[in-house]
């Protein structure tokens, strides 16, 4: 892609306030993915539990349902391979369903924070794919954890399970083993017992029996499949339509063993979009000088970046980031992400320092890949992360026993 060249540029010192007003902030304390498990645990009045200003109906036996990468508008644009999820959207049948915000980024790592201790990213921390840590300078992978950080320097706060265990309400969350013993899963999603079941029939089945066996219980399944079939072949592929099809099975099954006194929370941790293979749609930083220059460390992923400038770059970065993709992408200095709440509410001064200098977030069907350093994440069909309603619209589906 031709760009201006640099030296032709007078972006001067300070670049102009961004107007953020077209991309809204989650609704972080009313209708975000943090408030799901606050709200559906509301009845209990558990000491600690994070405020929200979300109202579910209560119920003795709560189980939350997380499909990772089930957007609302996805479940909007299928209803043939998704007939059970649809009818809990349709007022005409019934339905309840409304949509949730993800939160910022709308990735995985983050959103599974946010869903676990009930706060928004700039409470729980965990600010993208990959920040840098402050502390030692390194880009970290906090979905893989890599490199190694102690997780409870990371995120502090406890989670929404151990809060409801400490409380006497018996909770549990059904997964893969392999999620068992993850520094994610210890900071995010531990409390109570964890049930390692490898198909999603056995975790369904399993979480049913669980809310069968107490009277007061949480429950927490998850099911990962759908996101990585996006990434892989992408959600205009039959690949995704089928494996949509399983998860709208997978929560039929799950509602209709419902023991009495339930509700069962059908949600998801972010949408997802597939990006065309072109030089115009997926720029890549690694070949790109003019979006290196400045530029210390790329982090984030391809539609959701952080940008960490080397040391009194910074404003020329946003100049030229905002130059360059500022009619496809949101780009804002961190100061206004802060300001506009894409993290939250007042974030914590520990995790300031992991934000980008930089953060810029894909407003049309874009990524900033990046060939060299990235090549698998390069690769995916499917991707995710922005504040665009595809990625940041999941589902909040509600079944009653």
């Amino acid at each position: 892609m031709a760009h201006q060249p640099l030296h032709d540029r007078d972006p001067g010192p300070d670049p102009a306030p961004l107007d953020l007003s077209a991309a809204p902030a989650p609704a972080y304390g009313s209708a975000a993915l943090c408030d799901v498990i606050p709200a559906a645990v509301a009845g209990f009045d558990i000491p600690g539990m994070p405020r929200t200003g979300l109202r579910l109906r209560p119920a003795d036996r709560v189980c939350v349902f997380l499909v990772d990468g089930l957007g609302w508008e996805l479940i909007l644009r299928h209803p043939d391979e998704a007939p059970y999820l649809t009818s809990l959207l349709a007022t005409s049948l019934g339905g309840t369903g409304r949509p949730l915000t993800a939160g910022f980024p709308a990735t995985t790592a983050t959103s599974l924070a946010s869903v676990g201790t009930g706060l928004p990213p700039g409470g729980h921390g965990l600010a993208g794919y990959t920040t840098l840590n402050p502390e030692t300078g390194e880009l970290m992978n906090q979905l893989r954890w890599q490199p190694w950080t102690a997780p409870e320097v990371w995120q502090p706060h406890p989670t929404v399970f151990r809060l409801a265990d400490a409380a006497g309400i018996a909770t549990c969350q059904v997964s893969s083993p392999t999620f068992e013993r993850t520094p994610l899963t210890r900071v995010a999603l531990s409390g109570g017992a964890f049930h390692g079941r490898l198909t999603g029939e056995e975790r369904v089945d399993l979480a049913a029996d669980r809310l069968a066996a107490a009277d007061r219980a949480l429950v927490y399944t998850y099911y990962s499949e759908l996101d990585a079939m996006g990434h892989r072949h992408g959600v205009d592929s039959d690949a995704w339509r089928g494996q949509l099809t399983a998860v709208d099975r997978l929560a039929q099954r799950l509602a209709e063993q419902l023991p009495p006194r339930s509700a069962l929370y059908v949600t998801a941790d972010h949408g997802m979009i597939d990006v065309p293979f072109d030089e115009e749609s997926r720029i890549d930083f690694d070949e790109d000088w003019e979006l290196r220059a400045g530029v210390a460390v790329l982090g984030g992923e391809g539609r959701a970046r952080h940008v960490y400038a080397v040391p009194g770059a910074a404003a020329d970065v946003l100049a030229v980031w905002r130059e360059v993709l500022g009619d496809r992408m949101w780009v804002a200095g961190r100061d206004e992400a802060v300001a506009a709440g894409w993290f939250g509410p007042d974030p914590e001064p520990r995790m300031l320092g992991r934000i980008g200098d930089v953060v810029a977030a894909a407003s049309a069907d874009i990524a900033i890949v990046a060939s060299r350093s990235e090549p698998n994440e390069t690769k995916m069909v499917g991707l995710h992360g922005s504040l665009a309603a595809v990625e940041q619209l999941v589902p909040l589906l509600e079944v009653r026993s």
